[in-house]
């Protein structure tokens, strides 16, 4: 497909326009040729940035039009004897507010599209997916009462809603977990809970919000081992195009979705991290990224705010450094194992969702 007519096919897209065949067609291609991904994306910031522009130059049209209609009828004059300005303030003091409010947002307006276009880059925000439990007081209640009505006592402090949360998963079978800095940031205590509802207090072991890593051990007496981990910590990374797939916590259950690796780097080139074509929302923040045979490849922490399925992983060579600076610091890490090798790698994706279930972690903080 030629450039002209793939930025035809972009545009048909974004605007409602193609029929189901063609659109399964174009996600298809999507998913399979990297740089067709990454121009959509490219054209779909584009489009939005037209749109707004065009929002505000039809706004602009309607505050001149205001503007000469006012002149027309009187209401307001360009310029006015010196002797006059104490009446037509007296007089007009509506009017001339009403202006001043529409000046100042038209300021703003422009003040904010002159930065959009001669700034790009710095315009493009990415969202941390942590997620916030701010607005779900009510429901934690209801769980809690829930908890207590089947005999399980919740281990949160008392009185006190969780803030933030996420995702975390193991590393070692002795309760040591990964998860995103930014997920347990500020907090004083942290709760772990597996897809059986199952609570365990966990601590901060290592922390580095520049690398957006963070370790944590359960230190839970009613916490069991595992014995094995089922997947294994890739330190090479994915290619361009390997289909992708997560599991995390952006509600009060576990959530499957899959993709593929759109760029080997992260938001504005960064190396430290990854893109990729996955759903993801506020919850799924330190979820492992996963090949197709069970390995992780990185760890969700951002998403790209102007685009849909425009995420960024942390590469998982960054949770061996982690290890490395945690061992250096503390000579009880040293004992920590990192497993090797997949041993989901032949199995059918849904084999491999009930296997790795159990080792996939939501994050409460309080």
């Amino acid at each position: 497909m030629e450039e002209m007519q793939l930025l035809e096919a972009v545009e048909r897209y974004l605007r409602g326009e193609m029929s189901a065949e063609e659109k399964a067609y174009f996600d298809q291609l999507r998913r399979s040729n990297p740089e067709v991904d990454q121009l959509f994306v490219e054209q779909s910031i584009f489009f939005q940035q037209l749109n707004q522009f065009s929002d505000w130059k039809n706004y602009k049209s309607t505050l001149n039009e205001v503007h000469q209609q006012l002149l027309a009828e009187g209401a307001i004059k360009e310029s006015a004897p010196k002797a006059k300005v104490i009446d037509l303030w007296r007089k007009y003091k509506r009017v001339v507010a009403v202006a001043a409010v529409i000046a100042g947002i038209t300021t703003f307006i422009v003040a904010g599209s002159v930065s959009y276009y001669s700034n790009k880059a710095n315009r493009l925000q990415v969202e941390m997916l942590r997620r916030e439990f701010k607005r779900d007081i009510n429901a934690t209640k209801n769980d809690l009462l829930n908890k207590v009505n089947d005999g399980k006592a919740t281990k949160a402090p008392q009185n006190k809603a969780p803030k933030n949360g996420g995702t975390g998963f193991i590393i070692d079978g002795k309760g040591i977990i990964v998860t995103n800095a930014h997920v347990i940031s500020n907090a004083n205590t942290i709760l772990v809970l597996n897809n059986k509802g199952d609570e365990f207090r966990a601590n901060v072991i290592f922390e580095d919000q520049k690398s957006d890593i963070a370790i944590l051990k359960i230190k839970d007496n009613d916490f069991k081992a595992f014995n094995a981990i089922p997947y294994s910590i890739k330190k090479a990374g994915a290619e361009l195009g390997e289909q992708l797939f997560t599991i995390g916590y952006p509600r009060n259950e576990i959530v499957y979705n899959e993709g593929y690796m759109s760029a080997k780097t992260g938001f504005n080139g960064d190396t430290m991290s990854c893109q990729i074509g996955v759903p993801a929302n506020p919850g799924n923040s330190g979820g492992p990224v996963f090949n197709k045979s069970g390995e992780i490849i990185g760890i969700i922490n951002t998403r790209l705010t102007e685009a849909e399925g425009v995420v960024f992983a942390i590469t998982s060579k960054n949770i061996y450094r982690a290890l490395e600076t945690l061992k250096e610091k503390d000579t009880a890490a040293k004992n920590i194992k990192v497993p090797v090798s997949s041993s989901i790698k032949k199995m059918d994706r849904m084999q491999q969702i009930k296997k790795l279930e159990d080792y996939v972690f939501m994050i409460k903080t309080y």
